[in-house]
Parts: structure tokens; sequence; C-alpha cells
């Protein structure tokens, strides 16, 4: 299996800005697509945003874009989610994913999940 271990959580004002990064290791861990996902309380897992294997293309969501950014270094086997501009509905438990290939879109499963970090979106 792909290991996936997520940092950078915390918590942070309403406005404020936020790095997490996904540590990923094991078998060709390079040749998949990274994606990010989150889960509040009472509320469905939501899909936030994909970067392909090579580092692009990328996809996001319509209640993070531009104001999220995801970005992949395959040298150091990372994927990196900058959160800018954090609302307090942004407060939820974010989980890396990895899956094989590329669509345009958001995805509706992973392969491999990480345990989550939880970001906490103070007002």
């Amino acid at each position: 299996q792909v290991q996936l271990v997520e940092s950078g959580g915390g918590l942070v004002q309403a406005g404020g800005s936020l790095e997490l990064s996904c540590a990923a290791s094991g078998r060709a861990t390079n040749t998949y697509a990274m994606g990010w996902f989150r889960q509040a309380p009472g509320k469905e897992r939501e899909f936030v945003a994909h970067v392909n294997w090579s580092g692009g293309p990328t996809y996001y969501s319509d209640s993070v874009k531009g104001r999220f950014t995801i970005s992949r270094d395959n040298a150091k086997n990372t994927v990196t989610l900058q959160i800018n501009s954090l609302k307090p509905e942004d407060t939820a438990v974010y989980t890396c994913a990895a899956r094989r290939g590329w669509i345009p879109g958001p995805w509706p499963y992973a392969d491999y999940w990480g345990q989550g970090t939880q970001v906490t979106v103070s007002s």
C-alpha cells in the first residue's frame, strides 16, 4: 500500500493562512494523482483539490477555488495544500488521498487515505 501522513493542521483565526503537508511512502508513490478531502462534524466528506502525478494540471472544488493551492514535490514525495483567507466553515478534518490516474473533475473516491489532520478556524 501507499502510506500517507498529513501534518500542518491547527487552530487559525479567520482570514489567516495555513499550509498542510502530506508525506507519501510506499510503492510507486509518484505514479499516483494526489488530492485532499475534508469532513466537518455532521457533514459528508467533501472533495477539496487534486493534482496529477506530474504536478499538473490541478482541480479545485468551487468552495475553495481561489483560496487553496495544491502542489507536489515528487523529489520529496510530498503534496502541499496552501490555504489562504480561512473561513470558519473551513473547519474540518483534512485528509490526504491518492488514486491512479487523473480526471478533470472532483474525485468520487480514492485508492489510499491518510489519517487526517484537524484544521480549526476561529472567528
